[in-house]
């Protein structure tokens, strides 16, 4: 590893993890980093990525940062890889969630934005 690492910030890959603000629950889309909220706006729109190691990086993320398991933006990447490998319908309801929570964590005014 070249890069030094603070023992409350590690990463896998170039995207940092913050331990300190694990599974808060609460997300700052400021603190988003650019690549994982391109990602998860891509989620949302109408042609969201279709590379599972895509959506799974972003599913990560929300997973550590925002609510774990429970975290809507997680639960709908999760899904749409589960679509993706299987090519079965998606969950509408679970993506009318997810683009609420977009809204309630600040990406947008309302969920047609996201479209």
């Amino acid at each position: 590893m070249s890069q030094q690492q603070r023992p409350n910030d590690v990463s896998i890959d170039d995207i940092p993890v913050d331990v300190s603000n694990t599974q808060s629950g609460e997300v700052d889309p400021a603190e988003v980093p650019e690549e994982i909220r391109s990602i998860t706006r891509g989620l949302a729109s109408e042609q969201p990525p279709t590379n599972p190691l895509v959506v799974l990086k972003a599913a990560r993320w929300w997973y550590i940062h925002g609510k774990g398991g429970t975290d809507p933006a997680f639960q709908w990447a999760i899904e749409w890889v589960r679509h993706l490998a299987t090519d079965t319908p998606s969950d509408v309801d679970q993506f009318d969630a997810f683009l609420e929570y977009l809204v309630t964590v600040g990406f947008a005014d309302e969920k047609a934005a996201l479209r």
